[in-house]
């Protein structure tokens, strides 16, 4: 199960609210009083509580820089061992409007960072590209 809830209109941040399927709550981003083409985005997570205390108590949190806005998050398994990432997806706002993704994983009340892709063409599936880096950090 995956809910979802986001906000991100004109020049405000991009920030999502994702319910996980263990009941944990992982929130994702833009940095506050950043430029919106580029900077940083977090990806924080929550421990398991019903609503609406679901971002109450806070278990781990990662910052990762940016280059362009983030456009969306999703779940998906890139390193195929049955357990989804958290995938950011970040859209260059120059010629060209190329892609980047960014993976992390929830492990043991962690978030643990698994892989990036840059530089993808604009209508490329980055969730394809970093399936094929599969869990390499860099």
């Amino acid at each position: 199960m995956l809910a979802l809830s986001s906000h991100a209109a004109g020049a405000e941040r991009f920030v999502a609210k994702l319910a996980l399927p263990s009941g944990e709550t992982v929130v994702v981003a833009e940095g506050d009083f950043e430029a919106r083409s580029t900077g940083s985005f977090s990806v924080r997570l929550y421990d398991a509580a019903p609503a609406p205390d679901e971002t109450t108590f806070f278990a781990a949190g990662l910052v990762r820089r940016r280059d362009g806005v983030v456009e969306k998050v999703e779940l998906a398994d890139i390193d195929r061992d049955g357990r989804q990432e958290i995938i950011v997806i970040v859209r260059s706002v120059g010629t060209g409007g190329y892609r980047s993704a960014h993976a992390c994983a929830v492990a043991k009340g962690s978030l643990v960072f698994r892989a990036t892709v840059d530089g993808l063409a604009a209508d490329a599936d980055p969730v394809a590209a970093l399936r094929k880096v599969g869990h390499r950090p860099r």
